[in-house]
């Protein structure tokens, strides 16, 4: 008789993002994973919608890292605050800050939220979409001074870091996903990862 083939290993899985949350909410699988920057114009297309935007960045970050790890299973996320189909990304500084919350008050906005997950050893790649759905409360500028002076949300998409001080800012969130909100959707991320043939439990 012969013996059966020995299993392969399992696949090295790589996030594709340098974004701390993101880092944190994959831990939360207890899976070992590495990390690795993706190098990509994050410039939107004339007329590109924050859905589209989101997915194609996702795409193309998890796309960039698996280039460089082509046995890989690799992670691409981003994340764009969507005001009536006009993208809002990091802020960056104090000032688009301020400006991006007082667009932002009284109003609802989605964060789009897209995942990728791509291994071009087997020739997986699949995207999926999580949109999150928050109403900001008609904010008065002391309250986003303050706010922004605690936290610092300048690499936050909309500047709403919601894990922290930012949950005040808001009258609702409603969305099928829970953490998308803070950059990366597990329970998508659980869907793609096992499609790509990731053994989580």
């Amino acid at each position: 008789m012969h013996s059966p083939l020995p299993s392969p290993p399992p696949r090295t899985l790589v996030l594709g993002s340098t974004s701390r949350y993101r880092s944190e909410l994959l831990q939360r699988l207890r899976i070992p994973f590495e990390v690795a920057a993706p190098d990509v114009d994050e410039t939107p297309l004339p007329g590109e919608l924050p859905r589209d935007l989101a997915l194609r960045l996702s795409l193309a970050k998890a796309r960039a890292v698996a280039a460089r790890f082509p046995q890989a299973v690799v992670i691409g996320s981003d994340q764009v605050a969507d005001l009536h189909g006009e993208p809002l990304g990091k802020p960056g500084n104090h000032a688009n800050a301020v400006a991006q919350l007082r667009q932002m008050r009284g109003h609802t906005v989605v964060f789009q939220t897209a995942l990728s997950v791509v291994c071009l050893d087997s020739g997986f790649a699949q995207s999926a979409l999580a949109p999150v759905q928050v109403r900001f409360r008609d904010l008065s500028d002391a309250e986003i001074e303050t706010y922004l002076l605690a936290e610092q949300p300048y690499d936050c998409a909309g500047s709403a870091k919601s894990e922290g001080l930012g949950i005040s800012l808001l009258d609702s969130i409603d969305s099928d996903d829970p953490t998308a909100l803070i950059g990366l959707p597990l329970i998508r991320t659980c869907q793609l990862l096992r499609a790509a043939g990731v053994v989580l439990l």
